[in-house]
């Protein structure tokens, strides 16, 4: 069984923290979004949790709109990222206008829901 020191744990942070400073400005906007997203949606559950879930509809709409946006924002950090060669004859202008039509399809199917 091998030991981690808190040594380890700092050269890890130290070699993610020097990886993620190359990273693109565009990429960590998206980055940031997606993080952001991810925890509204957390507020939404430990609010139902504390409050309770009278509308359960509303409280489904929200969650699933938060961690679907997430979604998307990770689909379109994985088509802009130039290191992806994957998508490297998508344009980025066409991988956003993808991700926008997206959120709109998604957010009339909440809206939907809703009732």
């Amino acid at each position: 069984m091998v030991k981690t020191t808190s040594k380890d744990t700092q050269a890890l942070f130290h070699s993610l923290r020097s990886a993620y400073a190359t990273t693109p400005t565009n990429l960590k906007i998206i980055d940031l979004y997606v993080v952001f997203s991810v925890f509204t949606a957390l507020i939404q559950v430990v609010y139902m949790a504390i409050v309770g879930s009278f509308p359960f509809n509303s409280f489904l709409s929200g969650v699933l709109s938060c961690i679907g946006t997430a979604v998307l924002a990770v689909c379109l950090r994985i088509q802009v990222n130039k290191e992806n060669k994957e998508f490297k004859d998508l344009p980025p202008e066409r991988a956003f206008a993808d991700f926008v039509l997206c959120n709109l399809v998604l957010h009339l199917v909440i809206m939907n829901f809703l009732g």
